[in-house]
Order: C-alpha cells, then sequence, then structure tokens
C-alpha cells in the first residue's frame, strides 16, 4: 500500500472506532461499572469487538474498497452477460473453484450427500455459463505438504533463530489481516509462508490449467466459492495481482450463501438442476473422487503437520491424535511424548476471543507451542459468516454448523502425501518439490503493516 493511502486509512479507522465506541460519551460513572478484567487486561464494555472492526470496511483505503465491490455477485453476472454480447474474440472463459468446506452447506440445504450436492452445484454453475468446475481440495494438499516442510526446516533451525517457532498457520484470511495490521512483528515472521489453499488453487488455474487449455491468463475469469467474506480480502491482495498481464489469481471470492441467494433469486429448485460431475484439473475423463484431509471441518493443517513431524524428526509414528481441550473447545492442544519427555506441542486456536488470549501469552513469552493453527471464525471454517450465520444475523446457527460437520466427517480422508495427482503436479507443473518455480507460485510473504491504534482500543 502506498505511503498516501496509509494516513487515509488511518483517519478512517479513528472514526470507525469513534462511532462504533457510543458509549464513550457517558457519564464517568457508567463507563466504571462497564469495565472488566480478562486475562491482566482492563477492557470496556463498549469497546469495538475485533472481530467486528476487522469485518468492517472503515479501515480499507478508496483503492481497496473499490477491489472489494468487484467480489460480488453482480461482477459475476456483468461478465456472464458480457459473454453473450461481445465478439467471441473477447470472451472470457469462467472457471469456478469450489472450498472443501462449502460442500456441506450445499449438502445440507439440498437434503443430499455431498457427492450429489457438488454434483447439483456444478449443473447450477454451468447453466450459468461457467466453464469449468473444480473441488480445491488439490490446491489444500499443496498447502499441507508445503507448510509440512517448512515446519520441519523451522523446527531444526529454532536454536539459532528466533523467529523459528512457534510458526502459526497461514490459511485464514482474517488472521493474516489482524496480524499484519494490529500485531505486525510480534507475530509476522513467524507465520507460515505456504499460501492458503485458495491462492495456490489460483494459480493452479491462472499459470497450469490455462496453458493447458492454451489460454492466456487473463482470458479466464476465475470464481472461488468459499464459507467465508474474508476470503474476498485475501483475493485483492496485491501479491496475488499479476499487473503485467492486468490479472488476478482469484478474479472473485463468492460465499457459499451468495450462490444459494443466487439460486433462491432465480427460483431454481434442486430437484430440477442437472447433476453434473466435477471436473478434472488435468483433463481426465470420470468423475472426481470427493475427498477430505484430517481436522474437523478446516483444512486440518495441525493434525498433517504434527504427524509429519513426529515421522520426519523422531521417527514416530502417529496414527490418532488426542486433543486436550483447555479454556473451551475452540483452544486446544495436543502433544507428542516419549518416556516422559515433550518432543512436540501444538495448539488449535479458533476465535477472535482466544486468539487474543494466545497474543497475550505470546507478549509475555508463554507460548509453548512449537505450532499453532489459527482460524478467526469460532469453530473453523465450516462456521464462516458466508454460510453459517443464523437468520438473526451476527451468530452462527449451532444446527447448521452441526449438520455440515456430520457431512464433511462422512468423506473419506486421504493424505495429500499419497494423491497421485499432487505428484504429477510437482513434476509437470513445478518442476519439482524443491524448484524455484514451486517456492514462488506455492509461497508468500506477510509483513506488519501496523497503524498507531487508537487509545480507547485495546486488543
Amino acid at each position: 500500500m502506498s505511503e498516501v493511502d496509509i494516513p487515509k486509512r488511518k483517519e478512517k479507522c479513528e472514526n470507525c472506532t469513534k462511532k462504533c465506541n457510543k458509549k464513550q460519551s457517558d457519564d464517568d460513572a457508567n463507563s466504571h461499572q462497564d469495565r472488566e478484567e480478562v486475562n491482566g487486561q482492563v477492557h470496556e464494555g463498549s469497546q469495538l469487538l475485533l472481530s467486528a472492526c476487522l469485518s468492517c470496511d472503515g479501515c480499507l483505503s478508496e483503492e481497496e474498497s473499490l477491489k472489494i465491490s468487484q467480489q460480488s455477485l453482480e461482477e459475476v453476472e456483468r461478465v456472464l452477460a458480457l459473454n453473450k454480447k461481445c465478439d467471441v474474440s473477447k470472451h472470457k472463459v469462467l472457471v469456478a473453484s469450489v472450498c472443501p468446506q462449502s460442500l456441506p452447506f450445499f449438502a445440507v440445504k439440498f437434503g443430499v450427500d455431498i457427492t450429489e450436492a457438488a454434483h447439483k452445484l456444478c449443473g447450477f454453475l454451468k447453466s450459468l455459463g461457467v466453464q469449468y468446475v473444480f473441488d480445491s481440495t488439490l490446491a489444500a494438499g499443496f498447502s499441507i505438504l508445503e507448510s509440512q516442510k517448512e515446519f520441519v526446516q523451522r523446527f531444526r533451525r529454532r536454536h539459532h533463530d528466533s523467529n523459528a517457532l512457534p510458526m502459526f498457520t497461514s490459511s485464514c484470511p482474517g488472521w493474516i489481516r489482524y496480524s499484519e495490521r494490529v500485531l505486525g512483528s510480534l507475530v509476522t515472521p513467524h507465520i507460515c509462508t505456504a499460501r492458503s489453499p485458495q491462492q495456490i488453487m489460483g494459480c493452479l488455474v491462472k499459470d497450469y490449467f490455462s496453458t493447458q487449455q492454451k489460454l492466456r491468463p487473463e482470458k479466464v475469469y476465475h470464481v472461488l466459492v468459499a464459507p467465508c467474506f474474508d476470503k474476498k480480502l485475501e483475493a485483492v491482495r496485491e501479491e496475488f495481482y499479476n499487473s503485467l498481464l492486468e490479472t488476478r489469481d482469484v478474479d472473485c471470492v463468492l460465499t457459499s450463501g451468495e450462490i444459494y441467494y443466487l439460486m433462491e433469486q432465480r427460483k431454481v429448485s434442486v430437484e430440477e438442476l442437472d447433476s453434473v460431475p466435477l471436473d478434472h484439473v488435468l483433463g481426465e475423463a470420470g468423475d472426481v473422487a470427493l475427498l477430505r484431509h484430517e481436522g474437523r471441518g478446516s483444512e486440518g493443517f495441525l493434525e498433517h503437520v504434527f504427524k509429519h513431524a513426529a515421522k520426519e524428526l523422531f521417527g514416530l509414528d502417529v496414527h490418532e491424535i488426542t486433543y486436550k481441550t483447555l479454556r473451551n473447545r475452540d483452544f486446544q492442544e495436543v502433544t507428542l511424548e516419549r518416556d516422559g519427555e515433550t518432543l512436540l506441542q501444538f495448539a488449535a486456536v479458533y476465535g477472535f476471543r482466544n486468539i487474543q488470549t494466545l497474543v497475550h501469552r505470546m507478549r509475555k513469552g508463554r507460548v509453548p507451542y512449537q505450532l499453532v493453527e489459527v482460524l478467526s471464525c469460532p469453530g473453523g471454517c465450516l462456521s464462516g459468516r458466508g454460510q453459517a450465520e443464523s437468520d438473526a444475523g451476527g451468530r452462527a446457527d449451532k444446527a447448521l454448523v452441526q449438520q455440515m460437520e456430520e457431512a464433511y466427517c462422512s468423506l473419506p480422508v486421504r493424505l495429500p502425501e499419497v494423491n497421485p495427482t499432487l505428484h504429477t503436479l510437482y513434476q509437470d507443473w513445478l518442476q519439482g518439490q524443491d524448484s524455484p518455480q514451486a517456492s514462488t507460485l506455492l509461497h508468500t510473504q506477510y509483513t506488519s503493516q501496523t497503524l498507531t491504534q487508537p487509545p480507547h482500543m485495546q486488543w
């Protein structure tokens, strides 16, 4: 972001928080009554919640706001309409990638199993004019494998690199935004550099798939269906934009809820939708076998990295992982021990309330973990606000989330290490697992973009 934008963003942020903290003008007596102590810090009852702040657009620059406005149903419909009107040479090839955490939402809404829901969704998207529909689990496999490799490297240099551990996962854009804009250098050097599944899928579509189809990247319009709104913010990051070709890896993110709304708007019933198999990135014929990675409703980075590290670093095979619940179900840890010695200690921390606890401990140097899987949504990705929010708004629909968890867990698990498609793509697309191409396309960097925090905000 340019230097000119930063003061504007700061001004917006201060205005936003002043408006949100309406009780500040109340008398001192009422203000003191609202004070509470959390983790040794005093918080005002009238203060703006961090989750509400990050989901608001008050700290966005005008340039960012414009980019976000293009992440909409209207923009996709505009591209579809142009394809019908303009010369064939100017047509865009529409490609949709569906996050595995979105499929359970459609399964519950459609009243069918996940495979049938994927086929019905594919049929709907293709009826709109989308030419290819992919499952993005493949991209998540790349992200997991690269995260595993990076963790082992960080663990081995931990004694001479103070920023090596703990390593924080990088798949959640809400967490990344908070880290870069609020926490800064306290956290950013510790964030895993592996790109998120969304952005690896973007590279896969715009770099590999477009080449296979003999298409220029800018001729492909890539839509990603995701469970949360924060994915829109990730898609418009500068490092994921090719200025020479004027194209993004992911052109538009639509939430599961937005797609379902479009179906309702067009009065499309599930029964009348054709069941169309998903497409293969490699172009093979036949249906795509839907699989999942380990973990409860997210991509399972903690479990995959834990098992890989146990084997790679200590020669131990871990088949089952036992979680120990600490503060709540969204703050859990797992431990690897041998002969009474703790070898590894990982944690899963979901939701901003638990993230704040983690950050408070880190400031005091009291984080015993080598890896922390961090997700901004309580309950993980299935509970994303783009699909799990109740009709009343603001809170997750617990009954819906439970149904989605059951649907998600019905899928068989396959380790990315044994996925033959990944091995093929590492060779044919990336020229090997440790190649410069793999480093460029599968990794990125996160940097501090912190602003001066307004005095009435305590995060």
